[in-house]
């Protein structure tokens, strides 16, 4: 139960001010997400066109967490 969070892959379509993303999920879906603290702590660079890992909540799908950036 502590780890109900849903999987997406994504790619980033904008960047906003305070490591704000704008990012399109696989079903064409847009929402607002953010760093992870592993990727703030390791300073991974995110920039528009990167596919990433993308966790949601279940009870906020317009929201989630920038997990992971692919190569």
């Amino acid at each position: 139960m502590a780890n109900d969070k849903i999987k997406l892959t994504g790619i980033i379509e904008e960047i906003f001010p305070g490591s704000k993303f704008k990012v399109k999920l696989e079903n064409d879906v847009l929402i607002t997400c953010t760093l992870s603290g592993k990727m703030k702590v390791n300073s991974i660079r995110v920039l528009p066109g990167d596919k990433v890992d993308v966790e949601l909540s279940p009870y906020d799908l317009t929201q989630g967490i920038i997990s992971y950036r692919h190569k």
